[in-house]
């Protein structure tokens, strides 16, 4: 049987849970015997020549920073792009088919799919902290959820300026603030794409309580240290895990990768089935580190 042979790259990567999903959903589609999945430390300069030293490779995830720099060697190389790829700027997939390398954006669909079985309470408006890749992501999935307003917190708002851009050529109205000017709770939905440790307990002023309405998904996951999300619950709020978002882009990948080596997994039996076995991996995996999650 021929398998999926693929890995995920960035620098720092030795935190990453990708391996974790990927390995369980290659036992969920049956493929695991005949299929591997990796990581390797890569950075912007090193990431063209690691590509051109590991053909054999079905595909590859990308994580910090390498999701602008793969747009600019996809358009270099002209390999296709995916629409979302192309609209955002950023992209965290590769893939080979047998008619040539692609690139996707799959953390879109991730964000809409983490807040969406949240079921928040239906709104307009909503903020985005941070200014990285991420945020243009994060701009794409408001917009398919409905939002119409953004505001946007950067520790340099100057850097916000491309997220803003674009909310704006989505027909989106967009404001730009310092990040410290942030106030939890004033907005209904918020999706902090800030990285672990940007984030302190004095970073805000936080109210006594917050709507329990009020939703935060924080897209960082590492274990330890502040998080934003946590704070957002203990104050009342829904705080919507990082590693929700993880897990559904990841599914959307396999099922990319699937495609590309030739097997038949339709999206719409395999979505649920992946997302179920990459759960539960991430639960068994949290369990044997002994964290409460």
């Amino acid at each position: 049987m021929t398998g999926i042979t693929a890995a995920v790259l960035g620098s720092p990567i030795a935190h990453s849970l990708s391996p974790v999903l990927h390995t369980a959903g290659y036992r969920a589609l049956g493929i695991a015997e005949a299929s591997s999945y990796g990581r390797f430390e890569v950075t912007e300069d090193q990431l063209a020549a690691f590509l051109a030293e590991h053909p054999e490779h079905t595909g590859f995830s990308l994580t910090m920073p390498l999701k602008t720099e793969l747009v600019g060697l996809a358009a270099d190389r002209s390999w296709h792009s995916d629409e979302t790829a192309a609209q955002t700027g950023a992209a965290n997939t590769l893939i080979r088919y047998p008619d040539g390398q692609r690139i996707a954006n799959t953390d879109v669909i991730g964000i809409v799919e983490a807040i969406a079985e949240c079921q928040p309470a239906a709104t307009d408006t909503a903020a985005i902290l941070g200014s990285g890749a991420t945020a243009a992501s994060a701009v794409a999935a408001l917009h398919r959820l409905g939002v119409a307003a953004l505001d946007l917190y950067a520790r340099r708002p100057e850097r916000a300026r491309g997220a803003a851009d674009f909310a704006s050529r989505l027909g989106m109205q967009a404001a730009i603030h310092p990040l410290a000017d942030y106030q939890p709770g004033q907005c209904p939905l918020t999706v902090s794409t800030l990285p672990a440790g940007a984030l302190s307990p004095e970073s805000f002023s936080w109210p006594d309580s917050v709507d329990a309405a009020t939703v935060l998904l924080d897209v960082a996951y590492a274990a330890g240290g502040y998080s934003v999300g946590a704070d957002i619950a203990a104050h009342g709020g829904q705080a919507i895990a990082g590693e929700r978002m993880l897990i559904h882009q990841a599914v959307e990948q396999q099922l990319l990768f699937a495609a590309a080596a030739g097997f038949d997994a339709p999206p719409q039996t395999w979505r649920p089935r992946l997302a179920a076995a990459m759960t539960e991996a991430l639960r068994t995996a949290h369990t044997a580190k002994g964290d409460r999650r």
